[in-house]
């Protein structure tokens, strides 16, 4: 396993962390630990957006613009 030392924190934001892992009942490094871990599993939204649009596409569907529709829809 890797370390990490990240220097130059906010105090705020140190007092944030510490307020969360007393709330998970954890040390203040395993709270870090989790937030991060978990935040980088996470897909990227940009990638699995442009994913779905390649694969829609390849199906070669029309979908209308939905900017279009909301203004014809104001209009009313």
């Amino acid at each position: 396993m890797g370390n990490l030392l990240v220097r130059n924190l906010p105090d705020e934001v140190v007092e944030e962390l510490k307020r969360r892992a007393r709330r998970h009942n954890r040390p203040l490094q395993q709270e870090v630990s989790e937030i991060l871990i978990r935040h980088a599993q996470r897909p990227d939204v940009a990638r699995k957006a442009a994913e779905i649009r390649d694969r829609l596409s390849a199906k070669e569907i029309d979908f209308s613009d939905s900017a279009e529709l909301l203004r014809e829809d104001r209009a009313r």
